[in-house]
């Protein structure tokens, strides 16, 4: 891929939005747009290390707060960790993976008792390939690849969208650009949006398609030593669909706006990023359990 500029967009591709495209119709996803730390300038590769938390705690029905006792779900508690790495070989064309693992606790009274399960396991890999050969500078990339069923879906205490894998391959499309605000190149914004569908699925469960777009802004005029510190702030929009086949699909699928303030910090080949992800509006689909924050931290290293 390629260093990480001020404007950067974070790994590109990870859909969901927060919100991104994932397994979890419930909201527990974490590839998500807009998370400002991995775009492509030039020749080479990035090593990158991520880490997500989600909590989800409270009942949504439509667009507000909703009794726990309408939905037997508790709590879903997530923590996303993966690996991945970018390579661009020139101007125009680059590759990244991601191979995540995710450990996720349930607690649920499916069973009429509250009973809570505790599962860590490999997530679904996903694999894209990056175009920026439409300008001479790479700040407009198009995306495409693919999500494979790498991760667990079979696991028995975990419904169909709790699942740490969907158990589906799902195609992946997306575009990307990025420019300046000022003459200066102190302040820059980026804009994105990203595309999941399924084109094949396993044990009859079909995850809903998702679409989700991201805005934001970044400044960075600051330094502290030899380091930059550029703040930033994010807008992402996402959708979902309503699942398929077994499982609840009239509890599934969403919309949702989220802000999300972050900070990136580069020193050297090292960058270091984080941000806070805050639904501002969001509408499901039946009940819903979701989180009043996630969090997201990204650490890399440029080859």
């Amino acid at each position: 891929m390629r260093h990480l500029t001020a404007t950067a967009l974070a790994a590109l591709a990870l859909a969901a939005l927060p919100e991104a495209a994932q397994a979890c119709a419930c909201g527990c996803a974490i590839f998500d747009v807009g998370t400002s730390s991995l775009l492509p300038s030039g020749p080479g590769g990035v090593l990158f290390l991520e880490y997500d938390f989600l909590d989800q705690t409270t009942n949504w029905s439509g667009g507000h707060s909703a009794p726990g006792a309408n939905n037997d779900d508790k709590k879903i508690r997530s923590d996303f960790f993966v690996l991945g790495g970018q390579y661009m070989f020139n101007n125009d064309w680059g590759v990244m993976v991601e191979v995540p693992v995710t450990h996720r606790g349930f607690l649920t009274a499916d069973s009429g008792t509250p009973e809570e399960f505790d599962h860590t396991a490999f997530g679904d890999v996903r694999i894209m390939a990056n175009y920026t050969g439409l300008s001479n500078d790479m700040s407009t990339g198009i995306i495409a690849g693919v999500k494979l069923p790498t991760g667990d879906s079979t696991y028995a205490n975990f419904d169909s969208d709790v699942e740490i894998g969907s158990g589906s391959t799902d195609v992946l499309l997306g575009a990307y650009h990025t420019g300046r605000l000022n003459a200066g190149g102190d302040w820059n914004y980026y804009a994105q949006i990203m595309w999941q569908h399924e084109i094949a699925t396993e044990h009859h469960y079909t995850p809903g398609s998702e679409l989700n777009g991201a805005v934001g802004v970044s400044f960075q005029g600051w330094t502290v030593g030899t380091t930059q510190i550029s703040p930033l702030f994010q807008v992402i929009g996402s959708y979902r669909g309503r699942d398929g086949g077994v499982g609840d699909p009239d509890n599934t699928g969403y919309a949702r706006l989220i802000v999300s303030p972050g900070l990136k910090a580069d020193f050297g080949t090292w960058t270091l990023y984080a941000d806070a992800e805050h639904p501002v509006l969001q509408s499901v689909n039946g009940n819903k359990l979701i989180a009043p924050v996630a969090f997201k931290f990204i650490a890399s290293y440029r080859l």
